[in-house]
Parts: structure tokens; C-alpha cells; sequence
């Protein structure tokens, strides 16, 4: 194990969490189990938080235990504090219509 590994171990990473999951009872418990991980909703099938890598991969086993044989894709990205600041977003919700043109 490297050093930057052990950097990361217990510190707090922003996750974004995608998922594309056929069966709706499934992906169901899996937005509940994101909830209980005290990440949020930033689109549909798409979560978004702050998680240390004892929790994620906490989460990644109860994740894959839940999914089980249904057809899905789940994907799980860390992210640093350096990279979140970058971060770039375009929200027209509640925009008045005269203003998209």
C-alpha cells in the first residue's frame, strides 16, 4: 500500500454516485440506501455527498448484496475538495421562459 492510499483512508471524499437500474423495486432500495448514507438526490439516478472510504465501501457492498442479479450499472466516483471547487453547473429550474433563449 502507497502512501497516498493511506491519505485517503478515514478522511472525507466527495462521492457522486450514478445508476441505471432496470427493476424499480431495486432501484428503489438502493436511492433508500444512498439516503441512508446521507447522500442527496441531485437527479433522478444520480446522489451526491460527503463519505469517509470506510463508509463507501460500506455502501458498495450493500450495493452490490442489493443489486444482485437485477440488470443495472451503478457507479461510484470519489472526489477531492480540489476538484469539487471546479465544479460547473448550468440549472434553468425556475427560470423565467423569456430568459432561456
Amino acid at each position: 500500500m502507497n502512501i497516498n492510499h493511506l491519505s485517503l483512508v478515514g478522511s472525507i471524499m466527495y462521492t457522486l454516485l450514478i445508476y441505471d437500474i432496470v427493476e424499480d423495486k431495486v432501484r428503489n432500495q438502493i436511492a433508500e440506501l444512498c439516503k441512508d448514507y446521507s447522500l442527496r438526490r441531485i437527479q433522478y439516478s444520480a446522489f451526491f455527498g460527503e463519505i469517509n472510504h470506510n463508509r463507501r465501501e460500506e455502501l458498495i457492498m450493500r450495493i452490490r448484496r442489493g443489486l444482485g442479479n437485477t440488470e443495472g450499472n451503478v457507479q461510484l466516483y470519489q472526489i477531492c475538495s480540489k476538484d469539487i471547487k471546479l465544479k460547473k453547473e448550468i440549472n434553468t429550474y425556475g427560470a423565467d421562459s423569456a430568459n432561456r433563449n
